[in-house]
């Protein structure tokens, strides 16, 4: 098999943002290892997976991404993690960043923008 470019952890309470978010880094040469619906099923698999990087949607139920990168960085704090965010939500992205995220993509997002993030986030 391939070496993939690293193992990723998609974490979103929307079905359809993890199924899109998981094609645009298999196609991009990344292996998808895990998927979580909030935050606290975020930090489990987190431990479970050690994901070289997580994709982290702002806004979940029962625990929400901010929360959840203090609780993965409190873990590991070499994690690395990308914010996953709606139009607006720029206060809760430096909130989020300044808890440890490493760097964001915006929804509705382009495969390129969430490539060059990982990536950027990885370094």
């Amino acid at each position: 098999m391939a070496k993939t470019k690293g193992k990723v952890l998609v974490v979103d309470d929307a079905v359809f943002m993890r199924r899109m978010l998981t094609d645009i880094l298999t196609e991009g040469g990344y292996e998808v290892a895990g998927e979580a619906a909030n935050g606290k099923e975020g930090m489990e698999q987190y431990k479970k997976v050690k994901p070289d990087i997580v994709t982290m949607d702002i806004i979940m139920p029962e625990m929400g991404g901010i929360e959840s990168v203090k609780e993965i960085i409190k873990h590991d704090e070499k994690a690395k993690i990308v914010m996953v965010s709606a139009m607006g939500q720029q206060q809760l992205v430096v909130e989020a960043i300044q808890a440890g995220a490493k760097d964001f993509i915006v929804k509705p997002f382009e495969s390129s923008r969430v490539l060059s993030a990982v990536e950027r986030a990885l370094k």
